[in-house]
């Protein structure tokens, strides 16, 4: 038995292959076949035991290249040949062109087709979330007091170390930056002004909410789709228990009631970090910045800043279990999910405070 392939040439120019043409027993056949003296004619394969694709593209190249003809293959061999010839044709490589303006348009069409839905389903979660708590007043025995008092711990007080030396930089840049442009014009006594009144009113809460987005937000969102695509929500569901009463209302009771705290705490860490660095910078002593304090800020600018924060957390939450609530097939849904609920939180929480922003000015609270 000839298991290495070999092939010689007649004078007819038949070429007459025998033994495997196989990868394994290939050997030097296609260095041979480049320097035949004469192209082959014809293509005799009746002594061929053996052949898989690398020998079937050589002898369909031969017959591709030099239009020989094949006799004596097996009906194996002859359908090898002929899904080899079948598959051998030029792919098209060029890209589609696109119109950029109209593939622009597409995209923003798109995306605004996104928004819109998941607006409408940010709607009808809150309206869950409502007929929810309807229910837990009627039947009060339903509701997870333990839940909501792990959510206050996760939310609130697993966060004030974070919150704190945020806020106490902010404290510190506002004040550096803000006296390094008064200065100039001899009125850093009014960098106290600058402090307070950001502080209070518009950082503390919003930057303490951004960091609540990212943190407590991507947190529901992550638990929750993981819950999701573990099937444990429709286990819950099966067994009778509500999923928005069970998971989803906890974390927005602690969110919205923690928000409030958490954005006050803040304040004062920024106005305290303000303060030291009047004090070692400027030459200005505690007892003249607290008075300056007491002069500045208003009781409208604190009921500004406690209005707002329990809004912006019930939307963190909210947006952060709905988009808990569509994961559906893979853990990558999850992660993109949760990436989604960080970003339309925020997005949400400063399209929310430039329009407060606006309101108070107009009902003088300033």
């Amino acid at each position: 038995m000839i298991e290495m392939a070999d092939f010689e040439m007649d004078e007819a120019g038949v070429l007459h292959f025998r033994g495997r043409l196989t990868l394994a027993r290939i050997g030097d056949i296609p260095e041979r076949l480049r320097s035949l003296p004469a192209p082959p004619t014809a293509i005799n394969m009746s002594a061929v035991e053996r052949m898989d694709t690398v020998g079937a593209w050589i002898v369909h190249r031969l017959m591709r290249d030099h239009q020989a003809t094949v006799s004596g293959g097996s009906a194996e061999q002859l359908h090898l040949l002929s899904q080899m010839a079948a598959a051998d044709h030029p792919m098209d490589m060029t890209r589609d062109r696109h119109n950029p303006i109209a593939q622009l348009l597409a995209e923003i069409g798109q995306a605004l087709l996104k928004t819109g839905t998941t607006l409408l389903g940010l709607i009808g979660f809150l309206g869950a979330i409502s007929a929810a708590v309807f229910s837990i007043v009627s039947t009060p025995t339903k509701f997870r007091w333990h839940a909501v008092v792990q959510c206050f711990d996760s939310v609130g007080v697993k966060a004030l170390g974070i919150v704190g030396l945020m806020s106490f930089m902010i404290g510190l840049v506002i004040a550096e930056q803000g006296a390094a442009q008064l200065r100039a014009n001899g009125l850093e006594i009014f960098t106290i002004n600058l402090i307070g009144r950001l502080s209070v009113r518009e950082l503390g809460v919003l930057m303490t909410a951004i960091m609540v987005a990212g943190r407590s937000g991507a947190a529901f969102a992550a638990q929750i789709g993981t819950m999701k695509l573990n099937e444990e929500i429709d286990a819950m569901r099966t067994i009778g228990v509500s999923p928005i009463e069970a998971l989803v209302l906890p974390r927005v009771i602690a969110c919205t009631f923690m928000m409030p705290l958490l954005g006050f705490y803040a304040a004062i860490i920024a106005i305290i970090g303000g303060g030291l660095f009047c004090w070692s910078t400027l030459g200005i002593p505690p007892v003249t910045f607290v008075a300056r304090l007491r002069e500045v800020i208003a009781l409208t600018d604190v009921w500004v800043g406690l209005i707002k924060a329990p809004v912006f957390g019930l939307i963190i939450s909210m947006t952060g279990c709905f988009q808990g609530m569509l994961v559906e097939s893979d853990a990558e849904q999850v992660g993109l999910k949760t990436t989604a609920a960080v970003v339309q939180a925020i997005f949400i929480v400063i399209v929310l405070d430039a329009f407060f922003a606006v309101f108070f000015t107009q009902i003088g609270w300033v």
